[in-house]
């Protein structure tokens, strides 16, 4: 039996196919893998022909395909691929007798600046991209109650991924920092939960040898928890720099973030600073992680050392050209 991994062509995706196999899984995402196009095979989970592009041997699909970028417009494209998409998705595991997913969402459900909430705290999603996910969270619990006796639901509701290769908001932070252009906004005392992809990729791995009927939820957080003053000091340690920080109160950042906004909208080009980054910058976003010790999962590795091979990939070792998985 395989392992069907839709939207396997990213970033946590690329990481996911050599922890499970290749002989073990196949990929099923809109672009080619440019890693593993040999299991690659192309299909839109916003189009209903997604059931021709699923083995008939699937065992587990893992439903990795999202639009998650801050900046994506229009936004009904949230809801056409995160809500849509996992419909198309669960009508052609039905059609496949296929009973098994694991889906991962995200702690944006909760929204922001909430007090370390667990997988019972209300969600509260604070964006387009929160709130489509929730809603596909949705999707999955009404397909699993129409019949809880065969199905198998796993929701895995990441913090915010970073690792080698990735060009995500994490990494537009270590970049200013390597660079010298860094500037802290606000006091820095916010907290955040960070989760490394190599973590996230074992943990999904484990979630599928421990599946069973059932409907389960999972915030995904690699501990412990950094203040943005302490990430900050971390990076500049690793990268061996002496720590020089300008900071800027938080409301000239968010008019900075502001006008930003204006010039993308007036010029169509899309910039590593908005005002909803310098948002998310600014909040803290920290969550509870105690249930997964739950399933005995022990993560293959801490969140400093993460973050070290993070910076030694991108930084020390100057693969920031390199391009491992295929970006929008």
């Amino acid at each position: 039996m395989l392992i069907t991994i839709v939207g396997g062509s990213g970033f946590v995706g690329t990481r996911l196919i050599p922890e499970i196999g290749m002989d073990q899984c196949c990929n099923v995402d809109k672009k080619m893998s440019g890693k593993y196009d040999n299991i690659t095979t192309l299909g839109d989970i916003r189009e209903t022909d997604i059931v021709n592009k699923i083995s008939e041997l699937t065992d587990t699909v893992v439903l990795l395909a999202a639009e998650h970028r801050d900046d994506v417009t229009p936004s009904s494209l949230y809801y056409d691929v995160n809500v849509v998409g996992t419909r198309n998705v669960l009508h052609a595991m039905g059609i496949k007798k296929i009973t098994n997913i694991i889906f991962t969402s995200s702690v944006a459900v909760y929204g922001l600046n909430k007090i370390n909430p667990d997988e019972e705290y209300s969600v509260d999603p604070f964006n387009h991209y929160g709130k489509s996910k929730y809603k596909a969270e949705e999707v999955l619990s009404n397909w699993y109650k129409e019949d809880p006796e065969k199905r198998s639901v796993t929701i895995i509701r990441p913090t915010v991924i970073f690792g080698e290769a990735n060009r995500g908001n994490v990494y537009n932070l270590l970049n200013q920092i390597a660079t010298g252009r860094f500037m802290m906004i606000g006091d820095g005392n916010n907290m955040k939960s960070m989760a490394y992809v190599g973590n996230i990729a074992a943990f999904i791995k484990h979630a599928i040898s421990i599946q069973k009927s059932g409907y389960r939820v999972y915030n995904y957080v690699d501990k412990p928890d950094f203040s943005m003053n302490e990430l900050v000091s971390q990076v500049y340690k690793d990268l061996n720099r002496a720590t020089t920080l300008i900071r800027i109160p938080q409301v000239i950042g968010m008019l900075g973030g502001y006008a930003l906004d204006i010039v993308a909208k007036i010029s169509g080009k899309k910039f590593p600073i908005s005002s909803v980054r310098i948002t998310k910058f600014c909040a803290t976003t920290q969550f509870s992680a105690e249930k997964i010790k739950q399933t005995g999962f022990i993560p293959p590795f801490t969140i400093q050392e993460g973050l070290r091979r993070t910076l030694q990939y991108e930084f020390l070792d100057n693969h920031s050209n390199e391009t491992l998985y295929y970006t929008e």
